[in-house]
């Protein structure tokens, strides 16, 4: 049956509010909170919230990618405290060592990754949830169950990478604007891009099409694993060390930043510019808690996990009126 104009207008609207609905509320956000905290809007604090948003929208990056094409990837979390160690560990004999060596081991693991779910055909959620596993215990045998802190010398080049400042603003932050550049330039102007929309959408029918199904869903947890790796680079050179409690549940994080920007955990749609909406949102939100002062740093989680259930919800409901 044909649809109707008023139907095809409110499915039309639908689409729009789903892919746009995080970017009307941060920046709504982002007004209410100039006006009501004086603070929140000064030099300083904008510069924080830049940079604090880069790391986890590294990680989210990779996600991105992973999620559109209908898997998960719950090993970022692991890969991005292993990665910072091992630059961490690097560091000491050059700033090259410092970043091939975090690259190769997260970029490996996210081969493996890859490898396990695209050729056996193993469920992501089982695998990634191994390697989870596998790259905190290789942590914890890397640093004597967490007892051994790696430190960067203060005079090492690799500390320009966290601590480096252009134009006042940190280099975190202009290196995850390139990545998100790349990125959205490989999902939307590129075969490989179209492949990874298309499998999302159907994989059979991907399959029947010629796409390099396999192919593609290798390349795209490694390339997960590399991002969180140098997300765990940028860590390291900020903090001047391998941080061994970071990550823990990070990639709950980089899934809900994911899914807050538009991307449907169902697979098939999501663009690279919601996902950066939604770690600004996420790190707005959890700005304004400490803005107020009065409220305990827990309330984060628990606003953030009420904000996704309630954009899960909205998607969800944004899906049936497409369909209808």
């Amino acid at each position: 049956m044909t649809a109707t104009p008023t139907a095809e207008r409110n499915a039309a609207f639908a689409g729009v509010l789903q892919r746009q609905g995080a970017a009307v509320v941060l920046v709504l956000g982002i007004a209410a909170a100039w006006f009501a905290f004086p603070r929140f809007g000064s030099p300083d604090n904008l510069r924080d919230l830049a940079l604090q948003s880069s790391f986890l929208a590294v990680i989210a990056l990779g996600m991105t990618f992973v999620i559109i094409s209908g898997g998960i990837d719950l090993s970022v979390g692991s890969n991005y405290a292993l990665g910072g160690v091992l630059a961490a560990y690097g560091a000491q004999y050059g700033l090259v060592v410092a970043i091939v060596l975090p690259l190769a081991v997260c970029s490996l693991i996210g081969l493996v990754n890859g490898l396990l779910i695209a050729r056996t055909g193993m469920a992501p959620f089982i695998v990634t949830l191994a390697s989870l596993l596998f790259a905190r215990g290789l942590l914890l045998a890397l640093t004597s169950e967490g007892a051994t802190t790696y430190k960067v010398d203060a005079g090492s080049a690799f500390l320009w990478l966290g601590q480096g400042t252009i134009f006042g603003i940190g280099v975190p932050v202009y290196l995850t604007l390139v990545l998100f550049a790349l990125g959205g330039l490989l999902l939307r102007r590129t075969r490989f891009g179209q492949s990874v929309f298309a499998i999302g959408g159907a994989e059979q029918s991907a399959l029947l099409m010629g796409l390099p199904v396999a192919r593609t869903k290798i390349s795209l947890y490694t390339l997960s694993g590399a991002l969180a790796g140098v997300a765990g680079i940028l860590t390291a050179a900020y903090l001047q060390s391998g941080v061994t409690v970071i990550g823990v549940g990070t990639e709950l994080d980089a899934i809900s930043v994911v899914v807050i920007g538009g991307t449907l955990l169902t697979g098939g749609a999501g663009t690279i510019i919601g996902t950066l909406v939604g770690v600004l949102l996420r790190t707005l939100i959890q700005n304004v808690i400490n803005q107020i002062g009065t409220l305990d740093s827990n309330y984060q989680t628990v606003v953030s996990g009420a904000f996704l259930l309630v954009v899960v919800v909205i998607q969800r409901l944004l899906a049936r009126s497409r369909t209808r």
